[in-house]
């Protein structure tokens, strides 16, 4: 395990570490799993000459980005497992992902794969080179962790806190900047801004989906409102090609991480909370955007998979993952990826009948000689089988078939539940990664919260189940993962709480989550935790210096001490933050925070202006930073005005009750409005004003 002793051990002994860093759900590292650590040859020279150490990501995610960000510079590119030589003062010598083992079983040809230098030669190489030529290997290792040391610092120091920049800074126009770049990027055919492997990137999704939404006009002024209304076309495109595409589970529940392939037709299977939980949130705003029943159906399915096992847990909260393997039948003794989800037009026949067999087979592109291409199968896992995919609509089908829409709709519905129960009661399930991570709980209390209040009026028995389920979660994290008295965050419960102190998503994501349960039930309790956290995160991870978080706190095992601000699959800790910030000071009146959130932004001045598409979940908080954010203040009974609020995105806008005890007590301005008043108001500048309507 990571840790001193490991640490010690390796400088006792003088030797090479090798950290392979993971995840459950991770289907190669499951590969490198089989070919490799179960191999007796790797074992012995792993164990004779280097200090090995497996890593969880979702444990350690600061230990992984520091050895990412140096495979990511050295070889162009990254992934997971990711592997990694570093000297015992944990200086990186040689990294990589996937190297196929001794008992690999890719097909030899036509698999780039088969032509790659396996993990037992790199051993080898690396244990000759560390006993001839140490001197070598560590200063060149020093001069990476120079390099590497040097890029992450740069750009978050581009101004000292406090100093001007030189122009006016950071500014909207920036938002018309990354429209263009995935205007550039949007694949007219297929959705998505990217070529195969596809990822769904829920980030870049919402600030396209939102630039139409905020309640100030300056975003539509200046990036154009043609132009706003395109952002929300390429996005509700994407999302119903998802929706109809293999990336989605369409027999069950949820999405898989990413596709293969360009038209989101074949999934990497893992299904993983922090997905689930963002595009929770972006199908919801497209549902309240455009009010198609197709976004609202997608709604339902992420947050039945979130709210139901095996994502939920009995003790509340959720758990992490779903795995990409698993046993085709309850006799296989080795794991295929996707078997669960694959189908032959076979089985669809013997579960369905002929005919209502052969109907959903033509729904969902089912063939009998398998609809995976050759070329994506170099397992030769898929032969013969099938990604359930949406390939025509009822109408066209009911036309093809010679029945009623009707009847086909019904015949499609009732498929599903046969199928799914037969899936359910006769294939192995996949693995369940079970371990409740703070970070992606707060994710989901955030969208659930969210769901449960834009449904109260539409179907109140699922809002509320939503609804109970993110504060069920939220209770959960706070009795378990939480110190009232050190007001310290725990990261991970697995069986009890772990023992690694929350980083600054955990922080970052938890208060975005409980700042949206606040704006679902009006619970002061959950603003009150989000500003405790808040305080805390402040203290434990701000750099008074140069401003923005770091990710974690200063350790002797850590090489580098970094700040996120680009998004990847999930929103930067830093974005999340100003963000946050931005919030609560509109909720709570505080200055302070606000301060602080546009400080935050401008830590990272010099790469955004440069790459602003990089930075899509900070460019709304530049917005804020440069309009302010709406409070919007219910006082009295306000079940109406309530729901009214509650049906917009309210993008640049809070919405608090007046009536709350420590709000009023943390909040001033509410604080002076008088307890028998009733309506609504918008509160800025340290007055409120009553307003008719929103």
């Amino acid at each position: 395990m990571w840790g001193d002793e490991s640490l010690a051990l390796a400088k006792k002994h003088n030797r090479l570490l090798f950290l392979s860093i993971g995840y459950a759900a991770c289907h190669w590292c499951h590969v490198m799993e089989r070919e490799s650590f179960a191999s007796p040859e790797i074992a012995h020279l792993l164990n004779a000459h280097f200090i090995p150490i497996k890593i969880d990501r979702e444990e350690r995610p600061d230990v992984d980005a520091i050895y990412m960000n140096y495979v990511q510079a050295t070889n162009g590119s990254g992934g997971w497992p990711l592997n990694v030589f570093v000297t015992p003062d944990l200086e990186p010598v040689f990294g990589g992902t996937y190297w196929p083992g001794p008992n690999h079983s890719m097909t030899a040809q036509g698999s780039l794969i088969s032509h790659t230098v396996g993990f037992l030669e790199i051993l080898q190489k690396m244990r000759d080179v560390w006993m001839k030529q140490e001197a070598r290997c560590r200063e060149s290792a020093k001069e990476i962790t120079r390099q590497l040391r040097q890029f992450a610092e740069e750009g978050v120091h581009s101004r000292k806190v406090g100093e001007k920049s030189d122009e006016d800074g950071l500014d909207i126009d920036l938002l018309e900047e990354a429209y263009q770049h995935f205007l550039k990027k949007y694949d007219t055919a297929n959705g998505g801004f990217s070529v195969a492997p596809k990822f769904p990137t829920p980030v870049n999704l919402q600030f396209l989906l939102r630039l139409d939404q905020w309640e100030n006009t300056a975003v539509k002024n200046i990036v154009g409102e043609d132009e706003c209304k395109h952002a929300t076309h390429m996005v509700v495109n994407t999302l119903r090609k998802m929706a109809r595409g293999g990336i989605r589970d369409q027999i069950g529940f949820g999405f898989a991480r990413y596709s293969v392939t360009k038209d989101w037709s074949l999934p990497h299977f893992e299904k993983m909370l922090y997905d689930q939980a963002q595009l929770l949130d972006v199908y919801l705003d497209a549902f309240i955007i455009t009010h198609d029943p197709e976004m609202l159906g997608a709604v339902y399915d992420i947050a039945t998979y979130l709210t139901e096992p095996p994502m939920a847990a009995a003790t509340g909260g959720f758990f992490s993952a779903e795995d990409a393997d698993s046993y085709p039948t309850h006799t296989d003794t080795e794991k295929r990826e996707g078997a669960y989800y694959v189908w032959t037009l076979k089985e669809f026949r013997n579960v369905l009948g002929d005919r209502d067999g052969n109907i959903c087979a033509r729904f969902y592109g089912v063939l009998a000689d398998g609809n995976v291409a050759r070329e994506n199968d170099p397992h030769d896992e898929f032969i013969n089988q099938n990604v359930v995919n949406v390939t025509t609509t009822p109408a066209a089908l009911a036309k093809q078939v010679g029945l009623a829409e009707r009847e086909v709709i019904t015949i499609l519905k009732e498929g599903r539940k046969k199928l799914r129960a037969y899936r359910e009661k006769d294939r192995p399930k996949p693995a369940l990664d079970d371990k409740i991570v703070v970070a992606w709980n707060g994710l989901a209390i955030g969208a659930l919260a969210r769901t449960s209040a834009a449904l109260t009026v539409i179907d109140p028995e699922k809002a509320g189940r939503f609804g109970k389920a993110a504060e069920d979660a939220a209770n959960f994290i706070r009795k378990e993962l939480f110190d009232e008295e050190s007001k310290i965050l725990y990261r991970v419960y697995r069986e009890g709480r772990g023992d690694t102190p929350g980083f600054c998503d955990d922080y970052a994501f938890l208060i975005r989550g409980l700042i949206d349960l606040y704006e679902a039930t009006f619970k002061d309790a959950y603003l009150e935790f989000a500003d405790i956290l808040q305080k805390s995160q402040i203290s434990s991870f701000h750099d008074p210096t140069s401003s923005a978080f770091f990710t974690t706190r200063p350790h002797p095992s850590l090489l580098l001490h970094l700040k996120s601000g680009m998004d990847a699959a999930e929103p930067s800790s830093n974005s999340i933050s100003a963000s946050n910030l931005h919030r609560l000071a509109s909720l709570l009146n505080d200055d302070s925070y606000s301060k602080l959130a546009v400080e935050t932004v401008a830590a990272f001045e010099a790469e955004v202006m440069q790459f602003p598409h990089c930075f899509a979940g900070m460019l709304g908080s530049i917005v804020m930073g440069r309009v302010g954010v709406q409070t919007v203040v219910v006082m009295g009974p306000f079940e109406t005005a309530k729901q009214k609020i509650k049906e917009g995105v309210g993008v640049g806008r809070t919405v608090a009750w007046g009536g709350g005890e420590w709000l009023r007590a943390r909040n001033e301005l509410v604080g002076s409005l008088p307890m028998d008043k009733q309506g609504v108001m918008i509160c800025a500048e340290g007055v409120c004003r009553e307003v008719p309507e929103l």
